[in-house]
């Protein structure tokens, strides 16, 4: 369910708390329809989840040792996090979702489209 985003956006100490969870006023719910069900969807969680982990990659970086160690550790954590993120990708829509007043089950248009399309192709060919 795409709409148009003639809304509020939220200001940049918003989006922060956005990024680790926090519920946006209300004049705000067509751009989180839109930043969690929208054509870029995917990129949008991959970069919004790792916001909260930013804290934790420069602390890694002040760690004693080489630099090829320090900068391992951060890639350790980045793909621990993109793995997580990607995981539970469909678990952290439907919070987010309810947590700001929506449907947990909205979905865009387009990929509810396709997903019936394969769903009307399995069942015409094996049913």
């Amino acid at each position: 369910m795409t709409r148009k985003m003639g809304v509020t956006r939220p200001n940049p100490l918003q989006w922060i708390a956005y990024t680790f969870g926090a519920k946006l006023p209300e004049s705000m719910n067509d751009w989180v329809l839109n930043d969690i069900t929208g054509d870029h969807y995917f990129i949008r969680h991959m970069l919004r989840a790792q916001v909260p982990f930013i804290p934790l990659y420069a602390l890694f970086l002040l760690f004693p040792g080489p630099l090829w160690l320090r900068a391992s550790m951060v890639l350790l954590g980045v793909s621990l996090a993109v793995f997580y993120s990607i995981v539970y990708i469909h678990q952290n829509r439907a919070r987010r979702l309810q947590k700001n007043g929506l449907p947990m089950d909205l979905d865009n248009d387009k990929r509810r489209a396709a997903r019936e399309s394969q769903i009307d192709a399995y069942s015409r060919a094996w049913r």
